[in-house]
Formats: structure tokens, C-alpha cells, sequence
């Protein structure tokens, strides 16, 4: 496995290549893909909290916007949680592609808001049971803004979260059927 970070240095925001690096070695032993070569590309103009994911065989690239990897108390610094937990999406979500069931996703970009937000779930659940700190809630009122706030959504999330090995047609599946009561 090899794991690139770039940029270097950093002009906009306090980040370290080399910790970013260090991080994402530990999260990929967690997450058993120390198969997969990393590229993790951070956007650092941007206060966001957006991640990208394209996979090709030979490579996966991980692209954060700063705001994903930065302490919410302290602007423009690193947080080791925040970064920790946007690594191991990423590289979750990459996992999935390359054998997990998500081979027929679509591509980041061309998701719809509500298989976006039902794949999150998906992520941050097994996340969550890894010992890291999740905060559930917060990832439920996402799934909610998106899904619509009822107990089909709320027992459809509930599902997601707790799945240990869902396949995309399954997910989508699922994110469907709540969207079909809100709708």
C-alpha cells in the first residue's frame, strides 16, 4: 500500500501532509484495505466538508475539502477526529466499490442527494463500530433532511446503520423505499 498527500505544504489552512499520511495508515489496518494505494488530494481553498471519491484500479483518490478535516472550534487548524473519520469514509467508500456490492454505484458526482445521504449512513454506522466517535444524531437528521422526517425514514435509517454488508441495489433499494412515503 502506498499513501500520497498532497499538497506538501499548505498556504490557506495549519495542516501536516505527513500526519494526514500517519492517519490514514492507521484508519486503513481499521478498515483492512491496506491493499488499495491511497491518494488523498486536499482541497484546502474550500470550508466545506466534502469528500470525493474516484476509484480506478490501480489508484484510489480521496479528495477532502479542507473544512472536512479541520477542528470546528478552531478554524483553519486540523483535527485529528475530523480527519480520522473523513479518511475512513473515503476509504469506506472506496472498499465498497472495489468488493463490497458497489461496483454498479454511480459515480460521486452523479448520486442524488438521498443515495448520497443513505450511503453516509451506511459508512458511518460501521464507522461508529470501530470505536470511533460518531454522533448519530447528526447523521439521522441528514438521512431525515433527505429522506423526510417520519418513522418509516426513522426505521429505514435504523436498518441502513446498523448493516454490516449491504450491496448497493440494496441500499438504494432501502433509500428509495423511505423516499416513496415522503414523497
Amino acid at each position: 500500500m502506498t499513501i500520497r498527500v498532497t499538497p506538501e505544504s499548505y498556504q490557506f489552512v495549519a495542516f501536516d501532509s505527513a500526519y494526514i499520511a500517519r492517519i490514514a495508515a492507521r484508519v486503513a489496518a481499521l478498515l483492512h484495505v491496506e491493499d488499495i494505494n491511497f491518494h488523498i488530494d486536499v482541497e484546502e481553498t474550500s470550508p466545506l466538508t466534502r469528500v470525493f471519491v474516484n476509484v480506478t484500479p490501480e489508484l484510489v483518490t480521496i479528495n477532502p475539502h479542507s473544512g472536512a478535516l479541520e477542528d470546528t472550534r478552531r478554524p483553519r487548524q486540523q483535527s485529528e477526529t475530523a480527519t480520522t473519520i473523513t479518511l475512513a469514509r473515503g476509504m469506506l467508500r472506496a472498499r465498497d466499490r472495489i468488493r463490497g456490492g458497489f461496483e454498479n454505484a454511480p459515480l460521486d458526482i452523479d448520486l442524488t442527494l438521498a443515495q448520497n445521504a443513505a450511503w453516509d449512513t451506511y459508512i458511518m454506522g460501521r464507522i461508529s463500530r470501530l470505536d470511533i466517535q460518531i454522533k448519530e444524531q447528526a447523521w439521522l437528521y441528514n438521512f431525515r433532511n433527505r429522506h423526510g422526517f417520519n418513522d418509516i425514514s426513522d426505521s429505514v435509517f435504523a436498518r441502513i446503520w446498523s448493516g454490516e454488508s449491504l450491496t448497493w441495489s440494496e441500499l438504494d433499494s432501502l433509500s428509495t423505499s423511505a423516499l416513496s412515503v415522503s414523497a
